[in-house]
């Protein structure tokens, strides 16, 4: 891509993470020692990544995981509360609580943040232009915490809206994570790529990190968006994470805004 005129870093609510990243006047920090509420919130997240309770699936009452774990009803409110805020299960009333999955239409919006200038959000038709595997490049292998050289897939696709090509996206996933995926199964699954990232890898995305640029389209990115070269373009690297805090997905997005905007909020 051309030269970049802005730069911006942005960790979106609803997609970062509940811990603060410590800062160099940590090492003088005294110890300190997690509430009650935040180590219940760990054990139940330990227990959705392991698969105890799989997206979509309703987990115990307050009352059952307080049994549990031996502490208070509002021990465990608090944790959920905290979950629920932190998109990790979703709270349905006269029903329970159940682990958020990717397949849920509220869900697929929280990390696609480019929205019409007009008319209804709406999720947009894919094309996969190419998918292969191979050896990761230095830059992806250390932003994806692998090695240098270790199997990737590569995938390409656009997304369009209304028909008008509008988000090209490139993303690495880790190749020891997503054996067998083909193109062949993107293009047949019509659902959002998490879900069957999910459903299909057991790779449930609940968090990401992203940079934002803005730049000019080159000659490949041109003919794919159909647009000029040199058409102003919002480029989105993102990085996303499963439970632990591991790096599932590298994704080198560039967006279209002449009738889109990147939406944020900031709390």
């Amino acid at each position: 891509m051309n030269s970049p005129h802005l730069t911006a870093i942005v960790q979106n609510p609803g997609l970062t993470s509940p811990a603060a990243v410590a800062g160099s006047a940590a090492s003088f920090a005294s110890p300190t020692f997690s509430p009650l509420y935040q180590q219940i919130k760990a054990l139940i997240t330990q227990s959705l990544q392991s698969g105890e309770w799989k997206p979509g699936e309703l987990i115990p009452s307050e009352n059952e995981l307080a049994l549990r774990f031996k502490v208070s009803q509002g021990t465990v409110r608090k944790a959920i509360d905290e979950m629920s805020a932190d998109n990790l299960v979703i709270r349905r009333q006269g029903k329970g609580t159940f682990v958020a999955t990717h397949h849920e239409a509220r869900s697929q919006f929280r990390f696609l943040r480019l929205l019409p200038d007009e008319g209804v959000p709406h999720y947009p038709e894919n094309r996969i232009v190419e998918v292969k595997r191979l050896r990761a490049p230095a830059d992806v292998a250390r932003l994806l915490d692998i090695k240098s050289g270790d199997s990737v897939v590569f995938l390409r696709r656009v997304q369009s809206f209304s028909a008008i090509p509008t988000i090209l996206d490139d993303l690495w996933l880790p190749g020891s994570i997503f054996k067998g995926l083909t193109a062949e199964r993107l293009n047949e699954y019509k659902g959002p790529m998490y879900g069957l990232f999910e459903s299909e890898f057991g790779t449930h995305m609940i968090r990401a990190s992203e940079q934002l640029r803005a730049v000019c389209a080159d000659e490949s990115a041109a003919q794919l968006l159909n647009v000029d070269v040199g058409t102003p373009l919002l480029n989105v690297e993102r990085v996303s994470f499963t439970y632990g805090d591991k790096p599932v997905e590298l994704r080198r997005g560039l967006y279209l805004t002449s009738a889109h905007h990147y939406q944020n909020e900031l709390s």
